[in-house]
């Protein structure tokens, strides 16, 4: 069984209670179950882990290329202006895994300062707008290669 791990960034932890009416009502916890859920219909294996710490995404990346995991990646607040994420992203792209960007809601039509990915340029592809459904989606093109 493939095993993906699934990141998410800051403020990610406070799904359901944090804008519910942009980010939705599920916990983090409860996403957590659903893509646990969607992994292993879909023949995979999903850790989902969270951090506010750009330090730590960084050395999770790290620790996927190690292992040679493929990540799927909700960078949040970090998308649109974190080069040390951007860089460590790139290196498992670069070496030879996928990586998924994942957003709930398409960065592209909020505020001006969202619409710049500095981790879209180096991810392997972006799921953005579909709510949860996106890390689904996300999970389900890591599945079909």
């Amino acid at each position: 069984m493939t095993s993906v791990l699934v990141l998410n960034g800051p403020n990610l932890g406070r799904l359901g209670s944090r804008e519910p009416d942009v980010y939705g009502a599920l916990d983090h916890a409860g996403l957590t179950l659903a893509i646990t859920e969607w992994a292993a219909a879909l023949g995979l294996s999903a850790e989902v882990r969270q951090s506010d710490d750009e330090a730590e995404l960084v050395h999770w990346l790290h620790e996927a290329v190690d292992a040679q995991r493929d990540v799927v990646l909700n960078p949040a607040a970090f998308t649109h202006y974190s080069y040390a994420l951007r860089d460590a992203a790139a290196q498992v792209t670069t070496s030879g895994l996928r990586l998924i960007e994942v957003h709930l809601t398409n960065p592209a039509t909020r505020e001006r300062f969202r619409h710049n990915s500095v981790i879209g340029g180096v991810a392997t592809g972006t799921v953005a707008g579909f709510g949860t459904d996106s890390y689904r989606l996300a999970l389900s093109a890591l599945a079909q290669a």
